[in-house]
């Protein structure tokens, strides 16, 4: 297993709200994209991943099922951000997307939350794992919008569900059976607002290496606007 990561603060936001976690050595690789004003969401971004780490790194060792053990770790870091919230009204009302993958020998779980992705590229193609968590996205799933109108749509950045606005979160569950050679991509939204995902694939085949891609990608993006923070790991099997 090999990986790369970049993030960008992009050519509009004055802050990067948007956070990584990379825990190779059990396999955690987790995206993050914080909301809130005054640095509210940088906080919420950064406290999710902190919880969440700690409570894989608990609760793996004796975990039965991986995936109930996901998605209880992430109910955890929900309330966790939520009760800071609660407490620190300069917090009041921040929340984050939360994309975590955990590697096994033979599958990957992704547990979801939000607007930011998880992609599957294999055998030169490009499937999109997750499902948005927004009013676009819902309008996608059900046909009534194009993938292409989605990125213009303006009310593109309203999400139905994050983590830590509310008491409780309903967490998406995947499991994806891995080939050798697969990639796996996570990403905040402020890369798939400005690329399709046939655009991110041919990025990707087209890159000397993971961190050729990286780059690449994030400046596609910038190239583009860059209207958004930029988050990208990308983890070849």
């Amino acid at each position: 297993m090999r990986w790369s990561q970049i993030t960008e603060v992009g050519l509009v936001r004055p802050d990067n709200e948007d956070n990584l976690l990379i825990c190779a050595d059990i396999g955690l690789f987790v995206v993050a994209d914080g909301m809130g004003g005054h640095q509210a969401g940088e906080v919420a971004s950064r406290e999710a991943l902190l919880c969440l780490e700690e409570q894989v790194r608990k609760m793996l060792p004796e975990a039965g099922d991986r995936g109930q053990m996901m998605i209880q770790a992430m109910h955890r870091a929900n309330k966790h951000v939520y009760d800071l919230a609660s407490k620190n009204a300069g917090l009041h009302g921040m929340g984050t997307t939360v994309t975590a993958c955990l590697l096994g020998d033979k599958e990957v779980l992704v547990a979801h939350v939000g607007d930011s992705r998880a992609y599957l590229l294999r055998d030169n193609k490009i499937t999109q794992v997750t499902d948005d968590h927004s009013l676009v996205g819902e309008l996608v799933k059900n046909g009534s919008i194009t993938e292409e109108l989605a990125q213009i749509h303006p009310k593109r950045n309203i999400l139905t569900q994050a983590v830590g606005v509310l008491p409780s979160i309903d967490v998406d569950l995947y499991r994806i059976p891995l080939h050798k050679d697969d990639k796996l991509l996570l990403c905040t939204d402020g890369l798939t607002n400005h690329l399709k995902g046939s655009e991110i694939n041919e990025i990707v085949n087209n890159s000397r290496d993971l961190n050729d891609a990286v780059k690449k990608l994030a400046n596609a993006a910038l190239e583009q606007g860059g209207t958004d923070n930029v988050s990208i790991i990308l983890i070849e099997i």
